[in-house]
């Protein structure tokens, strides 16, 4: 119990720390491409500018992967401890770009969460929901694993976790593809997605509605795989503790 709660508390000091180091980096980039105040449509980004961010994410991407990988001993304790970093990490950053800009306005303000492989889009309150979850998911994990149950997720709990997580991209690219594929078709899109012309429309695009229905239903997808692990480890070690 007690080296796991080194390895929480050193965890989160790292992804709150990252939170701060990504927070810093985005109120460098509004000062300098949004200096009245961020808002919607994005302004116009060099290509040079436009890889470098793309290749800052899958880097911060790595960096929570390499923490996940460190912290756990097995793939799931390393998968429930990636999760948990990317979780405080993002609620955490909007903790810092609040503190800092005052931004943003709400939870329901629109952010960019996201550019690979293409732009996600929300209101905030949406990835913070989610990190929720993923934090959840990972406390049920780690702790049954300290409890020395034989903590392993089944074939159809990680069919809902999976399909429930591709539910929730679809919602955060929902809005962004439907207003690109209103201009271009989806052949179009990939013959030229890094075109001038498609860029030019692209950076038009202000954010018109969430789809909270796709959201809500891939939320519910993955509690429902959650529910169902939590039992079923919860079922082994009540077991365990009769045979004692």
């Amino acid at each position: 119990m007690t080296q796991a709660i080194k390895i929480l508390t050193f965890v989160t000091l790292f992804s709150i720390a990252m939170a701060f180091i990504e927070s810093a980096v985005v109120v460098y980039l509004r000062e300098i491409f949004y200096p009245n105040g961020f808002v919607f449509p994005l302004a116009k980004i060099s290509l040079k500018i436009g890889i470098i961010e793309v290749i800052r994410e899958f880097c911060t991407l790595v960096m929570l992967l390499t923490i996940g990988w460190l912290a756990g001993t097995r793939f799931i304790t390393r998968f429930a401890w990636f999760i948990y970093c990317f979780a405080i990490w993002d609620i955490f950053y909007y903790i810092f770009l609040k503190l800092t800009t005052g931004w943003p306005v709400s939870l329901l303000t629109w952010d960019i969460l996201f550019l690979i492989p293409v732009t996600w889009t929300s209101p905030v309150i949406a990835p913070v929901l989610a990190s929720l979850t993923m934090i959840l998911l990972a406390f049920v994990i780690i702790y049954f694993d300290i409890r020395e149950a034989p903590v392993s997720i089944k074939k159809y709990e990680w069919i809902l976790i999976i399909s429930g997580s591709i539910v929730l991209v679809v919602s955060f690219v929902w809005d962004y593809s439907k207003f690109l594929f209103s201009k271009f078709s989806f052949i179009q899109v990939l013959k030229n997605f890094s075109s001038p012309e498609l860029t030019e429309i692209a950076i038009q695009y202000v954010p018109d509605k969430f789809n909270w229905a796709l959201f809500l239903s891939g939320e519910g997808i993955i509690l429902l795989g959650i529910i169902l692990i939590y039992f079923r480890f919860k079922k082994f070690r009540i077991r365990k503790l009769i045979n004692l």
